[in-house]
């Protein structure tokens, strides 16, 4: 039976252990809400400004619309270091901008989002001054949904409640918006604006079974909104209700015949009917109609083209798709259906097949960015993968299995280079505070009861509560990965998402979640002597190729007394190892965003310089000197059934 065993070298009365992203915390007992120990007074966020830093150490990315002025919602910014391959992510502020710190000269990736807008990207070379102000204009989405609150007849005290949850739809934040929207419904539910609001929020979370009463309810309290209407004709478009969907965009672009998009998707509708020439005038009607803003309506006309047997035509328009719309996640299969087409036209294949030419969904995505404070979460935003390619799951769970195994079988003893940097945050992801430690980390798995891998973690500075940024201890970093270990999955509910993408690199999508009929033998949070399992579920990035896995991203499934939030993200990447020449996969990045008693952090750990060696019969895990590595923790993991 795979369970856990712990034996903790150092007490304190608030624990959060496992073998992932432990993190050890000691909160006075006089001052059970506060997350400072030693009698310090809790920061008021409203108080804290942002950090400023030297002109000569800083890079500040303002974001703006066409028309130049500030965006009237949140944006997020990534900044990507190419030489450090570190991503740092924050949120605008009031004035539309994001200031960065500590950056050295060298070449940079900057990339903003924001609901409503495409996405942005800009190479930045920081090496004079001048080179550390950019202005990023940001354009709008013409598939984004009009979030606009017409006045219509509702309470002052709704009004207010439902202008605060636009606010938060428009800066990506749902959970936020859920929250004003539910103070909203109560006082108003049979206002349509309320329930509209509420089948957007449940869109944007792909819940759309919740997302159809909503709109339903919404239209027929106001039966000739096209907004709504095409809303609810997408939602049975994903439902895969498609005769539903049909009738709701007929009365959509009756309501209103110059939207164009309700002619989109209705061309998609008869398509999936097999109503092609209908299919074929809809999505002409959207090109004429929305003009530039429409070209994605290339794509339903090109399926339609084909399906009519106008190759021909089909190719040409289907070429005019791909460069009006280089970034779009369908591109790949748009390609491939030209290809194929181009055979059909010189007779060497016979015709593509229906499913092989149905791509309208998957191309219209409008953008969505992630939540205010933190990350989305697993389940808010699912990344694209691309339709009609079966995954091969047994195969994926049995060969990362194996690839997690041999990191186990080959490791004794690794150390490395790490960098920690932490940061407490305000509520809209905003750095308040910032620290960086550095230590030489040492980590062994060893075997020393029989049936039972058992990891070490050592660091040559101090590593307790009182000696690291808000009394926060984090360990466990490198064995995410283990919860696919052959002896470990089976706690683990696994199904294959896709074939998705991950830098440029094709990987399956793996989804897991711990099992309700398993014990949690994974991790556990203890408050004195209360314990409770931190049940996960995540995402894995696993390469089609070899199977190893690239990329992690876990988070409880449901809040803990104290801790509301922790999210994990960890890269792995290739590790030479010249002496047994060998290259084995092991962490790159560890991000870990967490919320305690209300308040919110990031901290990082990134790791260099790996070395591996075995572990001296002198020099055993649990043995080490005072004064010069001081044990975190130990876990015992069985490897044998």
């Amino acid at each position: 039976m795979t369970q856990i065993k712990r034996r903790f070298l150092s007490l304190c009365p608030l624990v959060i252990a496992g073998i992932s992203g432990h993190l050890f915390l000691r909160v006075p007992a006089a001052a059970q809400s506060s997350p400072f120990a030693g009698g310090n007074t809790s920061l008021q966020m409203s108080e804290v400004s942002r950090p400023t830093c030297a002109i000569e150490q800083r890079l500040v990315v303002t974001v703006v619309d066409e028309a130049g002025k500030h965006l009237d919602r949140q944006a997020i910014v990534k900044l990507h270091d190419n030489k450090r391959n570190i991503d740092t992510w924050d949120t605008t502020d009031n004035d539309s901008s994001m200031l960065f710190c500590q950056i050295d000269i060298g070449d940079y990736q900057v990339d903003v989002s924001a609901v409503g807008y495409l996405a942005q990207h800009k190479d930045q070379h920081v090496a004079l001054v001048q080179d550390r102000e950019l202005k990023l204009v940001m354009h709008k989405d013409p598939m984004a949904i009009d979030l606009s609150t017409p006045e219509s007849a509702m309470p002052a005290n709704a009004r207010r409640e439902t202008k605060l949850a636009v606010n938060a739809l428009r800066s990506g934040n749902f959970k936020e918006a859920q929250k004003q929207l539910d103070r909203a419904y109560k006082l108003a539910p049979s206002n349509a604006e309320v329930n509209f609001l509420f089948g957007y929020l449940c869109m944007g979370r792909k819940e759309y079974d919740k997302a159809e009463p909503y709109l339903s309810h919404a239209a027929t309290l106001e039966p000739h909104s096209v907004r709504t209407l095409t809303q609810l004709g997408r939602v049975q478009l994903e439902r895969k209700e498609n005769d539903a969907a049909g009738k709701t965009l007929e009365q959509a672009v009756a309501a209103d015949p110059t939207y164009w998009m309700a002619h989109y998707l209705l061309g998609d509708v008869y398509i999936k009917q097999k109503e092609q020439e209908k299919a074929r005038e809809q999505a002409q009607l959207a090109i004429d109609y929305g003009k530039n803003a429409a070209n994605i309506a290339e794509l339903v006309l090109g399926e339609a083209q084909a399906n009519l047997g106008k190759n021909a035509e089909a190719i040409q328009t289907l070429k005019l798709f791909v460069q009006n719309n280089p970034g779009n996640t369908a591109i790949p299969q748009v390609n491939e259906l030209i290809t194929k087409l181009g055979d059909r036209l010189a007779g060497r294949t016979p015709p593509p097949t229906k499913e092989e030419i149905d791509l309208a969904l998957v191309a219209f995505a409008p953008s969505l960015p992630p939540s205010a404070w933190g990350p989305p979460g697993v389940d808010e935003i699912k990344p694209p993968v691309a339709p009609g390619v079966g995954c091969p799951l047994p195969q994926v769970i049995e060969g990362s299995g194996e690839r997690v195994k041999e990191l186990v079988d080959n490791i004794t003893k690794f150390a490395a280079i790490e960098a920690m940097s932490h940061e407490q945050l305000d509520k809209t992801g905003s750095p308040i505070t910032k620290e960086t430690r550095r230590f030489t980390y040492v980590a062994s798995i060893t075997e020393d009861i029989p049936g039972y891998l058992q990891t070490d973690e050592y660091r040559n500075l101090r590593y307790g509560v009182t000696d690291l940024p808000d009394h926060i201890r984090t360990s466990g970093s490198m064995t995410l990965a283990l919860i696919f270990h052959p002896d470990m999955r089976d706690n683990f509910e696994m199904s294959c998402e896709g074939m998705g993408d991950w830098h440029g690199q094709s990987a399956w999508l793996v989804h897991f979640r711990q099992r309700d009929d398993k014990p949690n033998r994974f991790a556990e949070y203890n408050i004195g002597s209360q314990h409770y399992p931190m049940n996960m579920k995540g995402r894995a990035w696993i390469t089609t190729d070899n199977l190893q896995i690239v990329h992690i991203d876990a988070e409880l499934i449901k809040p803990l007394p104290q801790l509301s939030v922790q999210h994990q993200i960890a890269d792995y990447g290739p590790i030479h190892f010249q002496q047994k020449n060998l290259d084995l996969w092991l962490p790159q990045n560890v991000d870990i965003f967490m919320e305690l008693n209300r308040h919110y952090y990031h901290r990082r750990h990134s790791y260099e310089h790996y070395q591996l060696f075995a572990v001296d019969s002198t020099d055993k895990p649990g043995q080490v000197k005072a004064g010069d590595q001081t044990p975190v923790i130990k876990n015992a993991i069985p490897v044998k059934p």
